[in-house]
């Protein structure tokens, strides 16, 4: 199985970045996941609240964790409340299902990772998260 590369978060990370800016949103920060969950590479541009690790942390957490990407979890939230409840209480509150968690595919279709961004509007998180996947060569599930 592929994996995503330092240099490929690297990649995901600036480029994200510069979509924010390039769109005018909010200082945004940009986390990227491996498949198992654990971080490969996190910034937070100047003026982002402190507290924004968390909120990328859980959107990419929960899109590479259950396979499913942060709209289609919103939208499950909103459809479902109680599972969504009970998958929040599996993985220690760390879910925050909204568009911005973004999952990261290889050329096979295989789930290498997620990218989380947070910042703006949700749905402009997930604009961003995805210029920074394509950028590095990686197929986008916003």
């Amino acid at each position: 199985m592929a994996m995503i590369t330092l240099r490929k978060a690297r990649t995901i990370v600036r480029k994200a970045l510069e979509k924010g800016r390039e769109m005018e949103l909010k200082p945004l920060s940009v986390v990227v996941l491996d498949a198992g969950g654990h971080v490969i590479a996190f910034e937070r541009e100047d003026g982002a609240s402190p507290g924004r690790f968390g909120i990328a942390q859980g959107k990419a957490y929960g899109a590479v964790m259950l396979g499913m990407a942060g709209t289609a979890q919103m939208a499950r939230a909103e459809q479902q409340a109680y599972f969504m409840a009970a998958v929040n209480g599996v993985y220690g509150g760390q879910v925050v299902p909204v568009p911005g968690g973004v999952l990261v595919r290889d050329k096979r279709g295989d789930v290498i990772g997620a990218v989380g961004v947070t910042g703006d509007t949700s749905d402009n998180d997930a604009a961003a998260a995805v210029a920074g996947v394509e950028a590095a060569g990686l197929e986008a599930e916003a």
